[in-house]
């Protein structure tokens, strides 16, 4: 399994990487997208919404099931992955290149709650 350094993840498999404009870069992870297997749909929130810390914003379906896509921290909505409309596949491909959304955090967000690599790791048992 993929979990690179460098990323934060939440405990429902989303990954978050931090962007030099201060927004976040938000997908699945690699277990995810291997436990749900290939995506057939990507439905991610409009730009502009504003999402609550561990609210469910975004949907990925795949051949097996759906599942919701989680708000690591409180924020707005700044951009989707519009490509993915097309394009599902490439979560599959590449999960942690293929962003579903990017969100602002709100004042006071705080990433120090989600894990860090070595931490995501741990709750697999490795390492």
């Amino acid at each position: 399994m993929n979990i690179p350094d460098g990323l934060r993840y939440a405990a429902t498999h989303e990954w978050v990487r931090a962007e030099a404009d201060g927004t976040l870069s938000v997908g699945i992870s690699d277990h995810a997208q291997d436990a749900l297997g290939e995506l057939v749909y990507v439905e991610a929130p409009a730009p502009g919404r504003k999402v609550a810390a561990g609210e469910a914003c975004a949907v990925v379906e795949s051949v097996k099931a759906a599942s919701d896509v989680y708000a690591p921290v409180a924020g707005e909505i700044t951009e989707r992955n519009a490509a993915l409309a097309d394009a599902p596949g490439a979560v599959n491909q590449d999960p942690y290149g293929a962003w579903v959304f990017r969100i602002r955090p709100a004042p006071g967000a705080d990433l120090g709650a989600l894990m860090d690599a070595a931490a995501y790791r741990k709750s697999f048992g490795q390492g």
